[in-house]
């Protein structure tokens, strides 16, 4: 398989090189901007304090920004299953893409194709399981949505990249939209926490259970998200929950 990289290094990392064993996480983001040249000054620039490992063009070209031994600050606050500030045990992926704020895209066949390459080659490299592989939005779900409903979660977990459930889609979308009790809420709340999608004791209970919907549809029911817990969440977090090892 060949992967072509490029360098065009941040100044945005922490001095401290970090172990290989330290790695356990992809973090996927989008740029979020409207300009591919300004995201990528933005992620080199040293006043702006943020960067990333690596960042895919659009054109499917992929930038090494940051050694893969040093802690990039993509991340931010975040949180997943029992680790917390997720920078120092991941290694995070920029595509350009406007994102939600900007006319969202669909991510380029090239893209696409460098994301799957470029996954391989890390899984290989640092023995990364298929569970830790992430969005932002489901690492930090109050502030992100990136990568995003259109980001491949489907068609990567196929080539044994990160998972996906195993149900049948009719089944699922005769569920849609069904009602469940407080008991399946629970049982929902209890599935995607196993999962590895974090708590947060600083919003109201309410609040924050229609963002971590939101997130968990985001990433593993794109057709609709509306924050509403119904028998097909149900039925894919329970799938999932059998997944997780």
């Amino acid at each position: 398989m060949s992967l072509k990289i490029q360098t065009n290094y941040s100044p945005n990392f922490d001095l401290k090189k970090r172990k290989k064993t330290n790695i356990k996480f992809l973090i996927f983001h989008y740029t979020g901007m409207k300009n591919e040249k300004d995201a990528i000054y933005k992620l080199t620039d040293i006043k702006s304090k943020v960067s990333c490992h690596y960042f895919i063009k659009k054109n499917g070209e992929i930038l090494n920004l940051v050694p893969d031994l040093y802690v990039a600050w993509h991340a931010g606050t975040s949180q997943w299953s029992n680790y917390s500030s997720l920078n120092k045990n991941s290694i995070g992926i920029e595509i350009s893409n406007p994102g939600h704020n900007f006319n969202y895209k669909n991510f380029t066949k090239k893209q696409i194709n460098s994301v799957y390459k470029l996954s391989k080659y890390l899984f290989k490299k640092y023995k990364i399981r298929n569970k830790y592989l992430l969005g932002h939005s489901d690492i930090a779900p109050e502030r992100k949505k990136d990568p995003g409903e259109k980001f491949p979660w489907k068609y990567l977990s196929k080539k044994n990249i990160g998972y996906w459930h195993d149900l049948n889609r009719k089944d699922l979308l005769r569920s849609r939209g069904m009602k469940i009790n407080k008991f399946e809420v629970d049982f929902f709340v209890s599935n995607i926490h196993k999962i590895g999608y974090p708590k947060n004791n600083k919003i109201k209970k309410n609040k924050y259970l229609k963002i971590l919907t939101k997130a968990f549809q985001r990433r593993f029911r794109q057709e609709l998200i509306n924050g509403i817990i119904d028998k097909e969440c149900l039925k894919i977090s329970k799938n999932l929950r059998k997944k997780i090892k």
